[in-house]
């Protein structure tokens, strides 16, 4: 049904490779994969295989889960788009960590693929929305940071010069001119 590639990481995997928890659920343990170095595993691409599909109101959705956290949403593949690179930014593990008994199997990271509503998606390509909200972020901390070196008060006023947005924009233009690598700082 579905194949997978860790870019850089790992050859095409295909279902196989997941454990199927029932008809439409399937799990990749990390620890089989990559050991304790999940975390290094920043992108997945997945596919569909050719001849098969799914119904047109079907989606196979991507969900990623640290050791002792939820699943998270990352994205999913339809028919109307088969392939798709998502951006993995692992959840920090959670608290039921400590929780299990000194003689269970160690916690471990986890892929999970599932086929679901596309209507019950929240978007096809939240990790897409996370990196458009980092990138404002991020953009106006650098502003806030640049406009804070040359404010002044006025009482409960910050005052500062009328040409500072041209300014900052001149100076933001001219760096990453100069470094090509500076705007990678501004994504995840």
């Amino acid at each position: 049904m579905f194949g997978v590639v860790f870019p850089n990481r790992s050859f095409p995997m295909d279902i196989s490779t997941f454990s199927q928890i029932d008809t439409f659920h399937w799990i990749l343990d990390m620890n089989t994969f990559v050991g304790e170095a999940y975390d290094d595993i920043r992108e997945i691409c997945i596919f569909l295989l050719n001849g098969l599909s799914l119904p047109p109101d079907k989606a196979l959705a991507v969900y990623i889960q640290s050791p002792g956290s939820p699943f998270v949403f990352c994205g999913a593949i339809t028919v109307s788009r088969p392939s798709a690179v998502f951006s993995l930014s692992w959840p920090q593990p959670g608290a039921h960590m400590q929780l299990t008994a000194s003689d269970s199997p160690p916690l471990s990271a986890k892929i999970g693929v599932s086929v679901e509503d596309i209507s019950s998606l929240p978007s096809l390509d939240v990790v897409a929305e996370k990196r458009i909200e980092h990138l404002a972020l991020k953009v106006g901390e650098n502003l806030f940071n640049f406009m804070q070196s040359f404010c002044g008060v006025d009482g409960s006023k910050l005052v500062v010069p009328m040409d500072i947005l041209d300014r900052w924009f001149k100076k933001f233009q001219e760096r990453a001119k100069r470094d090509p690598s500076y705007l990678k700082g501004f994504v995840l």
